[in-house]
C-alpha cells in the first residue's frame, strides 16, 4: 500500500504542477492569438485524446512532463505566412507566452502556501525567535570553532539572520565550505570561521549543519498506561532536558535515544512544573529497538491567520525561499553548494509518498515548494528552458537582428548538454538515497 500511495501521490503532484505550467503557456498563446495544435500532459505513448477546434487535448502514459505545441513554434517549421503562428508574433507577445508557464507555477506556490497557513499550521516556537545558541553539540564544527551557548548569531557568510529560520536557511546549503559566523558574546561582537559538515536528513538529502541548536526541549504529550515510561515515573507534560547527560532539543532526538537503548536504564533529566528532576528510566523492547510507550512532541505553536495575513505570510515565505534557491544555484557555480542537495524524480516521489502519509496539508506544502522551484528554475537563462528562450530573444533585441538557425542550434545544444549533466547528477543522487543501491557503490 505504501508503494501504491507513493506512486499515486507522485503522479498527482507532478500532474498538477505540469498542468498549471502548461496551462500558463496555453492561455497566453490563446490570448495573443496563436493557434495551439496540441495540449498534452505526460509523454507519449498517448493513452487518451480528443479534439476541440484547432487543438488536440491528450494524456501521455509517462507522467513526467507535458507540453503545448503551437503553430509555427519552431524555425524549422515551414512558415505559412499566417498571423496565428508563434514566430509571426512580436517579441513582446512571444515573451508573454514563454513567461506565463513559470509565472503560473510561482502563483500556484503562493496560493498553496497561503492555503496551508490559513488552515492553521503547527510551527516550532523557536523559528521566529532570535538565534541565541542553546546547545553546542559535542565535537561539532561549532564547538571546534569556539561557539558557545548564549552566543547571539548575527550573520552567516555575511547574510544577516534575525531568526532561527533565517539561520537554518543560510546554513543548509553550505556543506564543507568554510564560512564566517558573526555573533555577539557578552556584548562583544566577534567573527568566527566554521566549516559546516554534510549530513543526511530523514529523506536522505544532504544538508549542512554546524551543531548549534536553540534552547528548546521536547515534552511528553502522553504515555501508555502500564508501559515502561509510566512505570519509571514519567508523566504527561514532563519536559525532557537530557538523556545520560546528552541535551535533548527535539522529539526525534529523544525517540532515537530510546530506540538505541533496548532494556537499558538511562538517566533522564526533566522539568516537572518548573522543578528539575532526574529519573532512572528503564526501557522495554520492541523488536530490536528500545521502547517506553511515550509520545514526545516538540515545542510548537498554532498559526491561525486571517486570509489577508495568510497571503502576506505566503508572499514573505516564498520570497525568502526564492532567495535561498538562487543562492543555492549560484553556490553550485561557486562550489559552495553540494550537488548532493539536487533531487530528481525518485526523491520527489519519495517525498510525495511521505507527505501523503502525513495528510493533505503536508502534501500541499510539498507541492508549493516544488512549484516554486519549478517556476524559478524555468526562468534560468539556459537554452531549452523558458528562461533560455527569453534570454535568446533579449540578445536578439539588443543585437537588433534575429540570430541564424545555426547560432540558435548551437545555443540549444549547449543548454541540452547542461541539462543532461544536471539530469545525470540528480539521478545519481536519487540512486544513492536507495540504501541497497548505495551499498553497491564502493566509493560511497
Amino acid at each position: 500500500m505504501g508503494t501504491l500511495q507513493t506512486i499515486l501521490a507522485f503522479a498527482f503532484v507532478l500532474g498538477v504542477l505540469v498542468f498549471v505550467h502548461e496551462l500558463g503557456h496555453f492561455l497566453a498563446a490563446k490570448r495573443v492569438g496563436i493557434r495551439v495544435l496540441k495540449f498534452q500532459l505526460g509523454f507519449n505513448p498517448t493513452i487518451f485524446s480528443f479534439r476541440r477546434g484547432d487543438t488536440e487535448y491528450s494524456i501521455g502514459a509517462l507522467p513526467l512532463g507535458g507540453f503545448v505545441k503551437m503553430a509555427g513554434e519552431s524555425p524549422e517549421d515551414a512558415p505559412s505566412g499566417r498571423d496565428d503562428e508563434f514566430l509571426s508574433k512580436s517579441k513582446w507577445q512571444r515573451f508573454q507566452v514563454l513567461i506565463m508557464g513559470p509565472v503560473m507555477n510561482l502563483l500556484l506556490a503562493l496560493v498553496l502556501t497561503a492555503v496551508v497557513l490559513y488552515k492553521g499550521a503547527e510551527v516550532a516556537v523557536y523559528e521566529d525567535q532570535p538565534p541565541v545558541v542553546g546547545v553546542v553539540t559535542a565535537n561539532s564544527p561549532a564547538e571546534k570553532a569556539g561557539i558557545r551557548p548564549g552566543d547571539r548569531i548575527l550573520a552567516v557568510a555575511d547574510h544577516p539572520v534575525a531568526t532561527w529560520e533565517d539561520f537554518f536557511i543560510n546554513i543548509v546549503s553550505r556543506a564543507n565550505r568554510e564560512l564566517s559566523i558573526d555573533l555577539v558574546r557578552d556584548g562583544q561582537p566577534m567573527t568566527l570561521r566554521v566549516t559546516p559538515t554534510s549530513t543526511k536528513s530523514q529523506s536522505r538529502i544532504d544538508v549542512a549543519e554546524i551543531g548549534v541548536l536553540p534552547n528548546v526541549h521536547p515534552h511528553l504529550q502522553s504515555l501508555q498506561a502500564g508501559d515502561p515510561g509510566e512505570r519509571s515515573g514519567l508523566k504527561p507534560d514532563d519536559v525532557i532536558m537530557a538523556v545520560d547527560g546528552q541535551p535533548m532539543t527535539f522529539a526525534l532526538q529523544f525517540r532515537e535515544a530510546i530506540a538505541k537503548r533496548p532494556e537499558q536504564t538511562m538517566s533522564v533529566s526533566i522539568l516537572r512544573d518548573g522543578m528539575p528532576l532526574t529519573l532512572a528510566v528503564k526501557t522495554g523492547r520492541n523488536g530490536s529497538r528500545g521502547w517506553l510507550g511515550v509520545v514526545p512532541r516538540d515545542e510548537s505553536k498554532s498559526l491561525n491567520p486571517t486570509v489577508v495575513q495568510a497571503v502576506e505570510m505566503s508572499v514573505r515565505k516564498n520570497i525568502q525561499y526564492g532567495v535561498l534557491i538562487f543562492q543555492s544555484l549560484w553556490g553550485l557555480v561557486t562550489r559552495e553548494t553540494s550537488f548532493g542537495q539536487l533531487m530528481g524524480p525518485l526523491a520527489i516521489a519519495q517525498l510525495s509518498g511521505e507527505s501523503a502519509q502525513l495528510g493533505w496539508l503536508a502534501l500541499t506544502s510539498l507541492m508549493a515548494s516544488i512549484s516554486l522551484n519549478l517556476g524559478l528554475l524555468n526562468l534560468m537563462p539556459i537554452p531549452i528552458l523558458d528562461g533560455g528562450h527569453i534570454f535568446i530573444m533579449a540578445l536578439e533585441g539588443l543585437a537588433r537582428r534575429d540570430f541564424s538557425m545555426r547560432v540558435k542550434e548551437k545555443m540549444l545544444l549547449a543548454g541540452f548538454v547542461v541539462l543532461m549533466m544536471l539530469m545525470v547528477t540528480v539521478i545519481y543522487n536519487d540512486l544513492t538515497r536507495i540504501s541497497w543501491i548505495e551499498r553497491l557503490m564502493p566509493w560511497r
